[in-house]
């Protein structure tokens, strides 16, 4: 299929790539001649990333943007912790469930008290104050990112059972909670017209200033009661040219402050929002995370909830069937105040890979599109991954966030969809490279993906995660 395939044990350095250090300053005198992370280094490494960001309070997504539990950023971490330590990764979990909202919903910042650092905080969400479904002693945000969980609880089965371990009481009521989440999303999120799930945020998506969104984001008026606010992400990371303008932080926070008006009430929401859309990658992530739980209850002999998590996942698989184009398999979003197709070309129209499989057309269209010349293997990349924005795009920013640069995690999802979907080759392909894109050791929460530098904010530890994955798919784990 004309892929580069080189093996993950090689520690050459690409044409052109920089060497950097742990500090993201260029390592002088060493160039493209670099050495780079072996295997058994960069296992090691990733897991003293984890170890340092550990907390009482879970594990930081990172050590200073980001010092508390994200949503997915911990359902990913949690998995990648099943590789070495499932005691560690069960706890992971809990504390993030311990933040879930009576009506189920599982929120985007699960806070840990004191620490701090970062803005918008608890107060500025005033969850608590403003809704009968948050919990009381537990700061969290109020609202959503993309369902990754039960991915997480499946990894953490597996692990038990390879070591003989039986914490079935523990997985009966890790599953009711991923339950729980799962029909909050059907049953407050999921759009009757398009079966789309709905967000009335960008940061719900994961992929705050992502193109997909500069449509829907363009209608948003922050009016002029906005609280005035002080911005922090840009303390963090080398430039400001590597996270959203401050137009969008406008936007973003009075989203925020819509969301608190209605006390995050979805019903409410869909009334009074000016951000509405439904977004098909969250739906095709929910569909295959619907799929997996059904599994999990297989194993627990829990046929009714594996029975209502597979037709829930049918549903959602048929919306994000009718949102594809059949010519690239690419599918699109939707803005709900318009009906209008939201068609971008970044990462998350390959939403196909994550919830059909290669006897689908739609999988087999977007696995060709993921490593044509538009993506994969456009010229100049770095590394032969795909960028988060295509790069003949207008909207494409090679440092911005998610408009330009290429996500680790990303690249370990859609790898790990394709093995799934029986895209065995594709699968190893975004594992060889995605490991040597990682070997600088830095675990940057995202790349240049011309000249490879890491980016963001740097020992993310969902970026060790996914090393911690692609390397436990090796016959063996490296110095266990």
């Amino acid at each position: 299929m004309g892929r580069w395939c080189e093996g993950v044990d090689s520690v050459s350095v690409p044409s052109g790539i920089r060497c950097w250090s742990q500090d993201k300053t260029m390592s002088a005198g060493m160039g493209a001649d670099c050495r780079r992370l072996s295997d058994a280094e960069l296992f090691s490494a990733a897991v003293d990333v984890l170890d340092a960001n550990r907390t009482p309070h879970g594990t930081r997504a990172s050590p200073h943007l980001y010092p508390h539990q994200w949503s997915w950023d911990a359902a990913f971490i949690a998995a990648g912790l099943a590789v070495i330590d499932t005691s560690r990764a069960r706890a992971e979990l809990d504390l993030l469930h311990a933040g879930q909202w009576a009506n189920g919903m599982i929120p985007h910042i699960v806070f840990a008290p004191d620490a701090g650092g970062y803005f918008p905080g608890p107060e500025r969400w005033a969850c608590a104050s403003v809704s009968p479904h948050a919990p009381h002693g537990v700061a969290t945000s109020g609202i959503i990112q993309p369902p990754v969980h039960a991915l997480a609880l499946a990894a953490i089965m597996e692990a038990d059972a390879g070591q003989q371990l039986h914490t079935d009481a523990w997985q009966g009521a890790a599953l009711q909670k991923v339950a729980a989440w799962h029909r909050y999303l059907v049953r407050e999120r999921t759009d009757s017209t398009t079966g789309l799930i709905t967000l009335f945020h960008g940061w719900e998506s994961g992929m705050d200033n992502s193109p997909r969104w500069d449509a829907p984001y363009g209608k948003v008026a922050p009016g002029k009661d906005l609280p005035p606010y002080v911005r922090r992400d840009t303390h963090h990371v080398g430039s400001d040219s590597e996270r959203p303008q401050d137009e969008e932080y406008n936007r973003y926070l009075w989203l925020l402050e819509e969301g608190k008006r209605v006390g995050y009430e979805a019903s409410a929401w869909k009334v009074a929002g000016s951000f509405q859309v439904g977004d098909v990658f969250a739906t095709a992530v929910f569909a295959r995370a619907c799929d997996v739980a059904a599994t999990c209850a297989d194993s627990l002999q829990m046929r009714d909830v594996a029975d209502e998590m597979r037709n829930f996942a049918d549903g959602a698989r048929h919306a994000v069937r009718v949102h594809c184009d059949a010519g690239s398999g690419l599918a699109h979003d939707v803005d709900l105040a318009s009906g209008m197709p939201l068609r971008t070309d970044t990462i998350a129209g390959f939403a196909p890979l994550l919830c059909f499989t290669s006897s689908d057309a739609e999988f087999a269209a977007a696995q060709r599109t993921l490593f044509s010349a538009d993506w994969c293997t456009a010229e100049g990349l770095a590394f032969p991954l795909p960028p988060s924005t295509a790069p003949q795009s207008p909207a494409f920013e090679e440092e911005r966030y998610w408009r330009g640069p290429v996500w680790p995690i990303m690249n370990w999802l859609l790898g790990w969809a394709l093995g799934e979907g029986g895209d065995a080759e594709g699968a190893a392909h975004l594992r060889a490279h995605g490991l040597d894109q990682l070997r600088d050791g830095t675990f940057a929460e995202y790349y240049q993906p011309y000249d490879g530098s890491p980016l963001g904010s740097m020992k993310q530890s969902w970026t060790a995660a996914a090393a911690l994955m692609w390397l436990a798919q090796g016959a063996s784990i490296p110095g266990r």
